[in-house]
């Protein structure tokens, strides 16, 4: 068949009229003689730039669209493939002449609007213009018109090109108009009294779109109209069964008011005509894959569009908020609708409103003003996907549109929000690490069918998806390389994540990580990519005062556009906010490379650990415990980066600021790794250096069970104190000299702890004076002498409780209970025992804890509860070998006894069972039970 009217140059002073068939096979015509567009590839080039309804399609977008899944060539071979269409379709165009179809548009073609007759564009003209018609009451009119519209129907629309792309959304889309075409037929035939010859025909149309409910409404008409009212209400009862079985709804208002009317037998019954130029259906493409994880989540989104007109779904590219969007569009019961707007491609913000316009279907709206005027009152769902790059142009249409369709709702996707009344945001987070590990499966058996991980694999696996941020592009990708590579191999080559993540099956934004990235980067300001690249250096989660820190000056507008562009995200909860770059997005900065940049980063590092030392020793303790344990990994980035510039000044200070931090986490053997490198790099680091260093050694050693290098650490540490002329570092150095002279067997470890004790008391530094007087009370009940022990200790409880030193406070508690133990008041341990692990809770202190939880076992079985002295043991070895500390090797005069004695208090298997009970245990349950067990004691 060949279609008129479009023309394209002049022949011989006529003019050339090219006609494109695409409702069937696909045919061309040239003044009116059928024409070969040639093979598959070349056919599909055209179909594209027909589908896109006279808007510009990039080469990139063509190639995808074309080659689908397959390897897609390089631009010559589509200008080739354009170039052949140009003399198919314009013979008559000189050589060096411009071409009139198909003409070169940016970085893209296009189809020139008017230039050929397509007849799905004159099928959906017609269709419209019957439309019109039946709403204006003239339904003999509008019957020929209709005809004629779905006469052009010779098969399935764009049916040779399968799966590609492109096809899948415009087929639906014609689809759904032929559908509203054809009832708008029967509607008009109906008004025009053929009631009982219509019945068959809407019989069947109800058996082949039993969805439909505009088609039952016609139906049950029709049967009532020609005096079956019994077999009109069946049809209804039908249909409410149908739309129950197959989308768990109840029928919509105008079946509802059809099915009243009839059972009121009124005279004049029947369905409303439709507005014109709105058609019912939808155009989302169906799924390629199965939609993994994220349960629920579409039942949260599509609860917020009950409750908002604008929904938009923000997060970072690759995250998966287009497939959230479909996915929640799929589910929804619009009558018109829900309809999909790509505008990933859309480079011209003028054509926003003849995009929107054509994928509705509605001619001759070309403001977002008159296009919310034409939908009115309709029912349905606009879903905007990739709204990130046009955020000022789609902003202005959509809040046009909601202003003037009171009954359209927006489902947009964008990197960044729209900012409008009324929207409401909903954040796509990443994957759950399970939920990753079953979209790398799914995604793997797809190329490699029938594959399941060995046991190793999945470990390599969850860590994979760990690294991958639980990104769904990033693990989609990577499940792409399993082909090529086995998991061990992907996780071992993340280093270089952008080279290994590539050559994925999406469109072209999303082929490779790096382009996902690229594609929100290319649209910050130059002022937001350079912030964006020195908050790369971060490790972790920050805040605004470390980002000021690290850029040099206050960033928050930067910032707050980065958060809004969803290339950095915000710790929900946290008070000052935190924020955080996805480690993808955090290698894509190169911040962590550049060396103006790590010098800047560890300078706050080190800034921050000087400010935190000394409250760790006081009422504020808890607060910077935690504070520090959140910068950990910039403690470790920071150190790292000094280490491999040779800046072994720099790994000394910060060592010894954060020596106390150590000490209390238990941060053992990586502490004297970093102290132990320091040293080597700085052999001749000044005593102002050593000292605070050498005082961390000796404590990580003690806790490590290492005595002997903990005494030379501590001995070295007074030298260095001499040196710098410093009485505070002096007199810690010597406390503590003395507490391990004492632990390798010396006798004469007294004279040395007073004299540091009394060096601390003429300071009047107290917290030196509390931890000396626990150091004293320790050694002396080493010596045997108890009295004088305890009144050390207790002095030392008053002293650490006024000052806030919570560690010191615990200490001296925790030896009061051992001489209770050594006395045989059990109960008396347990009282203090009970409020000194609880603090010891709260301050979030975890060697002390642990040493707290194995005396308290002990304590426990004295009392006469072995069963929960072995829970508590287990407890204790158990968190203990979490840090790599063991009470046992710090406190060897005492652990080892007491364990043998929860050991023995119980038969074997009674032991195993409440110690492995012990091994389960969280720290939260802990403390439950302490608190329970506190409570029992007190009532």
């Amino acid at each position: 068949m060949a279609f008129l009217g479009g023309s394209v140059g002049l022949r011989r002073g006529l003019r050339v009229l090219v006609g494109i068939g695409v409702l069937g096979p696909m045919t061309a015509s040239v003044d009116g003689r059928r024409v070969a567009l040639g093979g598959l590839r070349q056919r599909a080039v055209l179909a594209v730039l027909v589908a896109a309804g006279g808007r510009a399609v990039s080469e990139e977008r063509l190639l995808a669209d074309v080659w689908g899944d397959g390897d897609p060539p390089g631009s010559g071979t589509l200008k080739s493939y354009v170039s052949v269409l140009r003399r198919i379709l314009e013979p008559g165009r000189a050589s060096g002449e411009a071409a009139r179809l198909i003409v070169r548009e940016g970085n893209g073609y296009l189809l020139r609007p008017g230039s050929a007759e397509v007849d799905a564009e004159t099928f959906a003209a017609r269709a419209t213009e019957g439309a019109d018609l039946l709403a204006a009451g003239e339904a003999a009119k509008a019957v020929p018109v209709l005809r004629e519209a779905l006469a052009l129907w010779r098969g399935e629309p764009y049916a040779e090109f399968g799966d590609l792309p492109f096809a899948a959304p415009e087929r639906a889309r014609l689809e759904g108009l032929r559908l509203t075409a054809t009832e708008h037929l029967y509607e008009a035939r109906l008004a025009l009294g053929g009631h009982g010859a219509l019945i068959g025909d809407l019989d069947k149309h109800t058996l082949e779109n039993p969805l439909s409910e505009r088609g039952w409404e016609l139906l049950a008409t029709a049967l009532y109209r020609a005096g079956r009212q019994g077999d009109a209400l069946a049809a209804l009862r039908r249909a409410r069964a149908v739309l129950a079985e197959e989308l768990g709804i109840d029928p919509g208002p105008a079946l509802r008011r059809l099915e009243a009317a009839i059972l009121a037998q009124e005279e004049q019954v029947g369905a409303e005509p439709a507005a014109p130029a709105t058609p019912r259906g939808r155009n989302l493409p169906h799924a390629l894959s199965r939609f993994v994880g994220r349960a629920g989540e579409p039942a949260k989104v599509e609860a917020l569009l009950a409750e908002h007109r604008l929904v938009t779904l923000t997060g970072p590219g690759g995250i998966g908020k287009t497939r959230l969007a479909l996915e929640t569009a799929r589910a929804r019961p619009d009558a018109d609708g829900p309809w999909l707007v790509e505008l990933a491609e859309l480079e011209d913000p003028t054509l926003l409103a003849a995009t929107l316009a054509g994928v509705l279907g509605i001619t001759g709206a070309t403001t977002p003003e008159r296009l919310g005027d034409v939908l009115g009152d309709r029912e349905l769902l606009l879903v905007l996907d990739n709204c990130e790059h046009l955020v000022a142009e789609v902003r202005a249409a959509v809040g046009a549109l909601l202003t003037r369709a009171g009954g359209l709702r927006v489902l947009a996707t964008s990197r960044e929000t729209l900012n409008l009344p009324g929207e409401a945001v909903y954040e796509v987070r990443p994957l759950p690490a399970d939920e990753g590990r079953e979209l790398f499966v799914a995604r793997a058996a797809a190329a490699l069918p029938g594959w399941e991980p060995s046991a190793e694999e999945d470990l390599h696996l969850r860590a994979l998806c760990r690294e991958l941020d639980g990104l769904p592009l990033a693990i989609e990708l990577a499940a792409a390389q399993c082909r090529v590579l086995s998991v061990r191999q992907i996780a071992e080559a993340l280093d270089d994540r952008f080279a290994v993540l590539r050559d994925g099956p999406g469109p072209n934004r999303h082929r490779t990580l790096r382009a996902t990235v690229e594609w929100s980067y290319d649209r910050l300001t130059p002022a937001e990519q350079k912030v964006l690249h020195r908050l790369g250096v971060f490790a972790s989660a920050f805040d605004l005062d470390a980002a000021a820190a690290i850029c040099g000056r206050q960033v928050l507008p930067e910032l707050s556009a980065l958060v809004r562009k969803s290339l950095v995200t915000v710790e929900a909860g946290t008070a000052p906010r935190r924020y955080r770059l996805l480690e993808t997005i955090r290698e894509f900065t190169g911040g962590r490379l550049d060396p103006d940049v790590q010098a800047a980063h560890r300078a706050w590092v080190l800034g921050e650990a000087e400010a935190a030392a000394p409250q760790l020793r006081g009422h504020r303790s808890a607060a910077v415990v935690r504070r520090l344990h959140a910068q950990q990994p910039e403690h470790r980035f920071a150190l790292t980066s000094a280490l491999l510039v040779g800046d072994g000044d720099y790994a000394l200070r910060l060592s010894g600021q954060l020596s106390w931090f150590w000490y209390a986490q238990g941060i053992v053997a990586e502490g004297l790794g970093w102290i132990k490198s320091a040293i080597q790099l700085s052999p001749s680091a000044g005593p102002d250096l050593r000292a605070p260093t050498l005082l961390a050694e000796a404590r990580l050693s003690y806790l490590a069970g290492d005595f002997p290098n903990a005494r030379r650490a501590a001995d070295d540490a007074i030298r260095a104190g001499h040196a710098l002329d410093d009485p505070e570092v002096i007199a810690e150095a010597m406390l503590h000299r003395a507490l391990f002279d004492a632990l390798c067997g010396a006798t004469d470890f007294l004279d040395l702890a007073r004299a540091g004790l009394e060096q601390a008391r003429e300071l009047r530094a107290d917290w030196l004076v509390a931890e000396g007087l626990m150091i004293v009370g320790m050694l002396l009940r080493f010596a045997g002498l108890i009295t004088e022990a305890r009144a050390h200790l207790a002095e030392s409880v008053e002293v650490a409780g006024k000052t806030g030193y919570v560690f010191i406070h615990c200490s001296s508690l925790w030896l009061l209970a051992k001489i209770d133990l050594d006395l045989g008041s059990p109960e008396l341990a347990l009282t203090s025992g009970w409020d000194m692990l609880l603090r010891l809770d709260e301050n979030g202190d975890v060697t002390s804890w642990v040493v707290a939880v194995h005396t308290l076992a002990a304590a426990l079985t004295m009392a006469g509860r072995p069963a929960d002295g072995a829970t508590l043991l287990g407890a204790a070895d158990h968190h203990g070998s979490r840090v790599g500390f063991s009470p046992v090797e710090m406190d060897p005069l005492d652990a080892p006894r007491q364990a043998a004695m929860v050991r023995e208090g119980l038969p074997a298997e009674e032991f195993q069972a409440s110690y492995n009970r012990g091994r389960s245990l969280t720290r939260t349950e802990i403390r439950a039970l302490a608190e329970s067990w506190r409570a029992t004691r007190t009532a």
